[in-house]
Protein backbone atom coordinates (compact mmCIF):
# COMPACT_ATOMS: atom_id res chain seq x y z
CA UNK A 1 0.00 0.00 0.00
CA UNK A 2 1.43 3.26 -1.28
CA UNK A 3 1.49 6.20 1.12
CA UNK A 4 -0.64 8.99 0.70
CA UNK A 5 -0.25 12.90 1.63
CA UNK A 6 -3.56 14.75 1.85
CA UNK A 7 -5.00 17.51 4.63
CA UNK A 8 -5.98 16.03 7.55
CA UNK A 9 -9.89 17.16 9.11
CA UNK A 10 -10.07 16.20 11.87
CA UNK A 11 -7.63 17.94 14.37
CA UNK A 12 -6.84 20.66 11.77
CA UNK A 13 -5.83 24.27 13.02
CA UNK A 14 -6.30 26.27 9.78
CA UNK A 15 -5.90 23.71 6.43
CA UNK A 16 -4.71 20.54 7.91
CA UNK A 17 -1.75 20.87 5.72
CA UNK A 18 0.44 20.78 9.28
CA UNK A 19 -1.59 17.61 10.25
CA UNK A 20 -1.49 15.53 6.69
CA UNK A 21 2.27 16.41 6.63
CA UNK A 22 3.01 15.07 10.24
CA UNK A 23 0.79 12.32 9.06
CA UNK A 24 3.07 11.15 6.62
CA UNK A 25 5.80 11.66 8.59
CA UNK A 26 4.36 9.69 11.06
CA UNK A 27 5.84 12.27 13.25
CA UNK A 28 3.78 15.06 16.38
CA UNK A 29 1.68 17.14 14.05
CA UNK A 30 3.37 20.24 16.59
CA UNK A 31 6.68 19.69 15.47
CA UNK A 32 5.58 20.17 11.63
CA UNK A 33 3.71 23.18 13.41
CA UNK A 34 6.57 25.04 14.89
CA UNK A 35 8.99 23.97 11.75
CA UNK A 36 6.26 25.51 9.44
CA UNK A 37 6.24 28.95 11.89
CA UNK A 38 10.08 29.41 11.82
CA UNK A 39 9.66 28.48 7.78
CA UNK A 40 7.38 31.44 7.89
CA UNK A 41 9.70 33.90 9.46
CA UNK A 42 12.31 33.34 6.85
CA UNK A 43 10.13 33.95 4.08
CA UNK A 44 8.27 32.15 1.94
CA UNK A 45 6.22 30.10 4.71
CA UNK A 46 2.71 31.62 3.94
CA UNK A 47 2.95 31.55 0.22
CA UNK A 48 3.98 27.29 0.41
CA UNK A 49 0.98 26.81 3.14
CA UNK A 50 -1.39 28.31 0.57
CA UNK A 51 -0.28 26.53 -2.31
CA UNK A 52 -0.02 23.29 -0.34
CA UNK A 53 -3.70 24.16 0.88
CA UNK A 54 -5.08 24.23 -2.60
CA UNK A 55 -3.19 21.60 -3.91
CA UNK A 56 -3.35 18.59 -1.38
CA UNK A 57 -6.61 16.41 -1.40
CA UNK A 58 -8.42 16.16 1.41
CA UNK A 59 -8.04 12.67 3.30
CA UNK A 60 -12.15 12.02 3.00
CA UNK A 61 -11.80 12.98 -0.90
CA UNK A 62 -9.04 10.34 -0.95
CA UNK A 63 -10.54 7.33 1.01
CA UNK A 64 -13.93 8.00 -1.11
CA UNK A 65 -11.68 7.89 -4.37
CA UNK A 66 -10.01 4.98 -2.47
CA UNK A 67 -13.47 3.29 -1.80
CA UNK A 68 -14.90 3.78 -5.62
CA UNK A 69 -11.78 2.27 -7.18
CA UNK A 70 -12.22 -0.81 -4.86
CA UNK A 71 -8.52 -0.26 -3.05
CA UNK A 72 -7.49 -1.27 -0.13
Amino acid sequence: MKKKLYKIEEGRKIAGVCGGIALYLNIDPTVIRILWVIFTFLGGGIFAYIVCALIMPNKSDVIKKKIKKGDE
